[in-house]
């Protein structure tokens, strides 16, 4: 084998390893660190990650050999193409992902339960010596992530440039740790919808801000786990292990999946909280819906509004929806009884 195919097998690897972190971004309550722990990378990235916040630091103090010592300590092919694999995910898989959210909750929430006790049981052999600290360290930290995933803040009402700073902070020190998603603690503390909104607004000034605090965040909480790691192994697994076990709370696969599956369901769900926190007067949710649906001819129609399908309309409709049962049938004696 030649290095350069061997060189381009290990990019095409660490690209495939950031297409399954992304892809687990996409799902809400699902962490890419929890892959990164799995595909058993998660200390390597957080080493760069740390010795990127120190090139950054040695810029800053124009230090110009810090700098070279920094620039040459980084895994750029590792990085750089582990990097290029999150953004192909996001770009290429998040809408697939959600689409199958929406149309298989169950069987898609099952494939991640299964890979978060995967990390678990992966964790587990990383330990090198499990003793009853570390058992009730990981106990303790389960619980009380179980505990915190149930609780969900109503939506923050018009939050502040500063309030966007500090969600980027949270965010991006969830999203590193294994078992919690970014995503999911902000809907946690009521900032997932304001977020939501500035993307789609495209409310530059909120998301410089949020990207600011996300990025100051994550040289600190890299740097701070590092060190941990160094020094404090075992016991950071101990952790990190108990994240991942409160976290499958959100996972659940029955009865539905996945909890927060669409966004159409988290502005429901954001609108149902928001109304509960205005006690002085009423709240009108307007929830628009339209009728017929899956009925091809009919859908959307006056046609439908009080009227009955027809046959081979009530078939199509069947057919998209994708049911195959028998035809649905009534009793003569029911239609005797209404017709009186």
């Amino acid at each position: 084998m030649t290095e350069d195919t061997s060189v381009f097998r290990v990019i095409t690897r660490n690209v495939l390893r950031g297409s399954f972190m992304g892809a687990a971004d996409a799902v809400p309550g699902v962490s890419g660190g929890t892959i990164a722990l799995l595909l058993g990378i998660y200390e390597r990235l957080l080493q760069n990650i740390h010795h990127c916040t120190d090139l950054a630091i040695s810029i800053l103090r124009i230090d110009t050999a810090a700098t070279k010592r920094s620039l040459l300590s980084i895994e750029w092919r590792f990085l750089l193409s582990l990097l290029s694999g999150i953004i192909i995910a996001f770009v290429l898989l998040a809408q697939i992902i959600e689409r199958l959210l929406e149309n298989h909750p169950t069987s898609v929430a099952g494939l991640f339960f299964g890979l978060v006790l995967a990390s678990i049981i992966v964790a587990g052999f990383m330990i090198h010596t499990w003793n009853i600290p570390s058992v009730l360290l990981g106990v303790a930290t389960g619980i009380g992530v179980f505990v915190l995933l149930g609780v969900r803040a109503g939506p923050v009402q018009e939050p502040s440039l500063l309030v966007f700073f500090f969600s980027g902070a949270i965010a991006i020190s969830a999203m590193i740790l294994p078992g919690i998603s970014g995503s999911f603690f902000l809907l946690m503390i009521g900032m997932y919808g304001s977020l939501i909104e500035a993307v789609n607004e495209r409310y530059l000034g909120k998301l410089l801000i949020f990207g600011l605090g996300a990025v100051l965040s994550l040289s600190l909480s890299a740097r701070l786990l590092n060190w941990i790691l160094r020094n404090y192994r075992d016991s950071v697994l101990a952790f990190l292990i108990g994240l991942m076990i409160g976290s499958l709370r959100v996972i659940w696969p029955w009865p539905n999946g996945v909890g927060v599956i669409s966004e159409e369901e988290n502005e429901i769900i954001e609108a149902v909280e928001s109304a509960k926190s205005v006690t002085n007067k009423p709240t009108l949710i307007i929830s628009k819906s339209t009728i017929g649906k899956y009925a091809p001819n009919k859908e959307n129609t006056s046609g439908v509004h009080g009227s009955p399908l027809g046959e081979n309309e009530f078939e199509l409709f069947l057919e998209n929806i994708g049911f195959s049962g028998d035809p649905f049938t009534h009793d003569s004696e029911i239609y005797s009884y209404f017709d009186e």
